[in-house]
């Protein structure tokens, strides 16, 4: 069955001077729905290049079902590849398009016949086979080469932004049309996108890359609610960024960190020093507000200065009181609304701060998307 396996496999391209994969091992299960998530830019695609056989790599080695399949050409590793632009014939019809991979493989009639409405029916565009490309909608033309990716006999799902190109309401509804389907039919799937919502809405698991590395390989869950790399904090969902120094360790696994102008925040946790820069990252909706000034432990003062209504949320600016900016995100069928000028008190759950070793390069270079 098809599992994948990437073992330390590096790839550069323009003579070297650009690593776009560097040196990724992966374990990616059968059956399961995989997705590479990062920027634009982060080797993504070309670790998906890298699996399908479009490109060698450089070194490492890459199985699909057990197999070595460094020299073996992408028609013959046993995978459909979905790009992002469809990719489809534009002379052909619907039903062309879809059977044009068993007819290559000289498939009998009859069973091209099958296999082509099979799949058309999946997608719900039977009614639509002898339509030509430019006479569907981008959802459909997106079906079209799902289906025909299928249609080979594939078990191995390929998927390159597969949803990017469509609109958001379309966009929605077929990420998760798009897993049932691979779970309905025990495919495995490996799935990119630099669309964190999308990852993390269809995804068993997500591997985030950052400048041809991976960073962290979690459900998705596990990424969000405990990133191990600064990098994974920022990228996945939201998060507030602060500097300070550890100016306390105190047992049972709790220390102080010291914001700018001595202002001090318990978090829980270990492994860090009296003296150590950190950085401190908390979620937008993990952070509680109040009116007025009431000094409580692991509270700041703050002003807002923003206020935003999101529908379901509504997101206030707010400037603490040393100066420092963040955000915080709260419930609109909550009662209590704030309004920009208001004095507020801003708490820190203690468990719910992350802390991560300052960047030797500073924050603002760690958190580029580029």
């Amino acid at each position: 069955m098809p599992e994948v396996k990437v073992m330390n496999v590096t790839k550069a391209f323009a003579k070297g001077k650009i690593v776009a994969v560097d040196n990724v091992s992966l374990h990616i299960r059968d059956k399961e729905y995989f997705s590479l998530l990062g920027p634009s830019g982060c080797g993504k695609t070309t670790l998906l290049r890298l699996i399908a056989g479009l490109i060698q790599p450089d070194e490492g080695e890459i199985y699909i079902g057990g197999r070595l399949v460094n020299d073996v050409p992408p028609e013959d590793r046993g995978i459909g590849f979905v790009f992002q632009t469809y990719a489809l014939f534009p002379h052909m019809d619907v039903w062309d398009n879809v059977t044009y991979g068993p007819r290559v493989k000289a498939w009998e009639e009859d069973k091209s016949t099958r296999i082509g409405r099979e799949m058309l029916e999946m997608v719900r565009l039977y009614e639509r086979a002898d339509a030509v490309p430019h006479e569907l909608s981008g959802g459909m033309m997106q079906r079209v080469a799902l289906a025909r990716a299928l249609a080979a006999g594939a078990k191995l799902l390929l998927l390159d932004e597969p949803l990017g190109a469509l609109d958001a309401k379309i966009r929605l509804t077929l990420r998760y049309d798009l897993r049932k389907l691979v779970k309905d039919l025990e495919l495995t799937a490996i799935h990119v996108t630099h669309d964190q919502a999308e990852a993390t809405a269809i995804s068993d698991r997500i591997a985030v890359m950052r400048k041809g590395r991976v960073l962290q390989v979690g459900n998705p869950q596990e990424l969000y609610m405990n990133p191990k790399h600064i990098f994974v904090a920022h990228f996945i969902g939201e998060s507030n960024f602060l500097e300070g120094y550890v100016s306390e360790v105190r047992e049972k696994k709790e220390f102080v960190v010291e914001l700018r102008q001595g202002l001090p925040l318990q978090v829980l946790g270990k492994g860090h020093k009296t003296g150590e820069k950190v950085a401190i990252a908390v979620r937008p909706e993990a952070l509680e507000i109040k009116k007025g000034k009431v000094r409580k432990p692991n509270s700041l003062f703050g002003e807002v200065e923003g206020v935003q209504f999101e529908g379901t949320d509504i997101r206030y600016e707010i400037k603490l009181e040393n100066g420092d900016h963040i955000v915080v995100v709260r419930p609109s069928l909550l009662m209590e609304w704030f309004s920009a000028g208001e004095k507020v008190t801003v708490g820190f759950p203690a468990e719910k701060i992350f802390v991560f070793p300052y960047p030797l390069k500073g924050l603002r270079e760690e958190l580029a998307l580029e």
